[in-house]
């Protein structure tokens, strides 16, 4: 067994698809062994309502897309000594960014919900439950400071382990070559 006082790392899902999460997960056996030298202190995986203090490593999967990722994003950041935004959403915007063209949110709402969708022509909005949307996505590190960016969508799994060790041992994470920083 490891005597090292184990790191504190919380995964968070922000606006994307969960594709990074997926790829974290694909670590697989890996996961056991990681285990040993984290402990999982907030994640959707987790299911943590509450992104807690002290965070060694956080990592941000998702762009900033409403008033409630930008709340949790400030909060993951006070929070936290390492942050990486994950995958490209985190990165650039991504897919989650597809909507910025059609303007202010309230006019993307208008097309989505009344012009082309809802029979009824009925825009959600239940204060508390429904989250409200900012007028443009934007990447995570247009927010807040990100200490590392790892981009992919999602990024490979091996990806995702050649950071963490790296990262467990100290060490600078390789961000050279096609294999270890590539979109897409």
């Amino acid at each position: 067994m490891n005597d090292t006082p184990k790191l504190r790392l919380a995964t968070v899902w922000l606006g994307g698809c969960s594709g990074c999460h997926m790829s974290l997960l694909d670590l697989d056996e890996w996961l056991i062994d990681l285990a040993s030298y984290v402990d999982l202190v907030y994640s959707p995986i987790a299911d943590t309502k509450i992104f807690p203090e002290g965070v060694d490593l956080a990592l941000v999967e998702g762009a900033i897309a409403c008033d409630e990722h930008m709340e949790i994003i400030h909060r993951v950041r006070a929070n936290s000594t390492i942050l990486v935004s994950l995958g490209d959403c985190a990165v650039t915007g991504n897919v989650t960014a597809l909507r910025n063209p059609l303007g202010e949110a309230g006019l993307t709402l208008q097309q989505i919900y009344v012009d082309h969708g809802d029979p009824r022509g009925i825009i959600p909005a239940e204060p508390g439950i429904v989250p409200v949307l900012l007028d443009k996505v934007v990447p995570v590190h247009a927010v807040v400071h990100v200490d590392r960016f790892l981009p992919g969508c999602p990024p490979p799994a091996p990806r995702i382990r050649a950071m963490l060790e790296a990262l467990l041992a100290g060490r600078e994470p390789d961000a050279e070559g096609s294999d270890m920083l590539r979109f897409g």
